[in-house]
């Protein structure tokens, strides 16, 4: 049973009550978006596009010509542009503001969730979205839709500028469309069948390359305004004079003609294909509970996201029921999650406070400012950073390589050094907290003399690598 303290969430800490019923402990935390409680700046989504929207023209339109002789004066100089549209800070504000909530906050149950469907919908590493784009997304988009049905995220998502930039959805023409013909341009498929193939119904619902031709077509008028001065950084609109404007058919059923409503009406249909209910459910029981789901592990999704009509607040509760129904098997923990298990039970100082995030927007960031992102980018899991549009993997195979396993063992032993309290007695208890067999720790704990290697050795335990 404690074990399941960390199979969806980070853990007890030492100072926290150690909850009776662990399921109404869980189940209790995802009806509310609870507000950040970090003290610090916690921009928003337009401000960071105008951030962006600045370094961008910047370098572009001003830069580029004015140095395009003198390649040194142009790399000291977009060096500093850099530093005055803060690049190199705000991903690691980002980390600070996800992290706070994950060892500080009340609901780290809801954080679990907030950081599954982060990666489900997830920004790969392009166009400086990482440094601006993707930490407010998922605070905005995400966050607020998970106590919401799963057919308004997948809406808000697709339609956000963030996914729409990431999917170059900007670039897509119809070819039947007003400047289809007065230009030729055409269509881009990669949002329709990031879509079908990572967002909703899978490539189990065997649609046909058509199928995403058709997709792309309804799909196609969702862009960005282009800003004078911010250049592709506008806010999202749907421009009718580049939607194809014809009848679509998906999966064998015809959509009429109906503008930017063509979009909302297909997902819909999606979000309640037999295939993307499986399919999403399979995705939650294999992040909570194992690599590889039993029917009996899916079914109970998929009767709550047919009987409440995919609301999340409901879906998640089964998801942690289910994985306290089978808390014997175990799940091998991404690198992210493990760091902050480790941080908010032992009680390890992680977080830069408030005015050490403080930004002056004229020189680089200080190390303090960027070490959460280092020591992140050293255990191979930078969480905004994915390198394909499928996010990160939740297979253990992906992460149990030696030389991510002593990535791991050094982090640890580094952390020893950030408020460990250094008695066993103490260590045992949160230990005991935390572990459904904790005598097997406890032996590994008195192996070792030195605290660096105690807690090395701990937190690599099968134990503590898996929940």
């Amino acid at each position: 049973m404690k074990s399941f303290f960390r199979k969806v969430g980070f853990g007890i800490g030492l100072d926290e009550k150690l909850p009776t019923d662990p399921l109404k402990w869980a189940q209790s935390q995802l009806d509310n978006v609870e507000p950040f409680t970090w003290k610090g700046s916690i921009p928003s989504e337009k401000e960071m596009r105008k951030k962006f929207g600045e370094f961008i023209y910047g370098d572009r339109k001003i830069l580029r010509k004015k140095y395009k002789n003198d390649k040194n004066k142009y790399e000291g100089e977009k060096n500093k542009l850099r530093h005055k549209t803060g690049q190199k800070f705000f991903e690691n504000n980002e980390l600070t503001i996800r992290h706070n909530e994950a060892i500080n906050g009340k609901s780290p149950v809801f954080e679990r969730f907030w950081h599954f469907w982060g990666n489900h919908f997830a920004i790969s590493e392009k166009d400086y979205l990482a440094e601006y784009s993707t930490g407010p997304y998922q605070r905005e988009i995400i966050r607020p839709n998970m106590v919401n049905t799963f057919e308004q995220m997948v809406k808000d998502v697709s339609t956000s500028w963030c996914m729409i930039h990431h999917l170059d959805n900007s670039e897509s023409v119809g070819p039947l469309s007003k400047w289809g013909i007065k230009s030729r341009e055409t269509i881009n498929e990669n949002h329709a069948r990031e879509l079908l193939e990572l967002h909703t119904i899978s490539p189990q619902a065997r649609y046909s390359q058509e199928d995403v031709i058709q997709m792309t077509y309804v799909m196609t008028g969702w862009q960005h305004k282009w800003d004078r001065k911010r250049l592709e950084s506008g806010d999202i609109w749907f421009n009718y004079e580049m939607h194809q404007p014809n009848e679509k058919i998906i999966l064998g059923k015809t959509y009429a003609p109906d503008g930017k409503r063509e979009l909302y009406n297909v997902i819909k249909d999606l979000v309640n294909h037999p295939n993307c209910k499986k399919f999403i459910a399979t995705k939650l029981c294999r992040h909570f509970i194992t690599d590889n789901p039993t029917k009996d592990m899916i079914n109970p999704i998929v009767k709550t996201w047919e009987k409440t009509d995919g609301f999340l607040p409901e879906i998640h509760k089964t998801v942690v029921k289910t994985a306290l129904d089978h808390s014997t098997t175990s799940k091998f923990q991404q690198p992210e999650t493990w760091a902050l298990q480790i941080v908010r039970m032992f009680g390890l100082y992680w977080i830069s406070k408030p005015d050490r995030m403080k930004y002056d927007f004229k020189k680089k960031p200080t190390d303090s400012q960027r070490e959460i992102e280092w020591m992140l980018e050293e255990l191979g899991h930078l969480p905004y950073r994915p390198a394909q549009p499928n996010g990160w993997s939740d297979f253990e195979e992906d992460w149990i390589s030696p030389e991510l396993i002593i990535r791991r063992l050094i982090f640890a032993s580094k952390m020893a050094n950030r408020g460990l309290i250094r008695d066993d007695n103490i260590i045992r208890a949160i230990i005991r907290r935390n572990f459904n067999k904790p005598e097997k720790i406890y032996k590994l704990l008195d192996s070792q003399k030195d605290y660096k290697n105690k807690l090395a050795i701990v937190c690599n335990s099968p134990d503590m690598l898996k929940a």
